[in-house]
């Protein structure tokens, strides 16, 4: 199998009851929340993440930091949070 850049393969893994295990570390399947993902590697007639071994609890707290399908949220409301001494400090200064 030709290895293209950045892309991991899954040589040497073995499929086993618990999941798949990949230097020593037990793996188990991407969930649905995963599909889309750029690091999702096949083996056999599975998925997994070389980057998380469980996936799931990656995505128990809201989105998975390895994510490359979700993009962050970012706040458009334009509020800026000041520090008040900071403020205070400037407006003596005539800023």
């Amino acid at each position: 199998m030709a290895k293209k850049k950045g892309i991991v393969s899954l040589e040497g893994a073995v499929k086993t009851d618990a999941g798949l295990t990949y230097k020593g570390v037990v793996m188990e399947p991407v969930v649905e929340k995963c599909e889309g993902c750029e690091r999702i590697v096949p083996f056999e007639d599975e998925q997994f993440c070389p980057t998380y071994a469980q996936p799931a609890r990656k995505w128990a707290n809201g989105v998975c930091n390895f994510a490359t399908h979700v993009r962050a949220e970012v706040d458009k409301t334009g509020k800026v949070k000041v520090n008040p001494l900071k403020a205070s400090k400037r407006a003596a200064r005539g800023r």
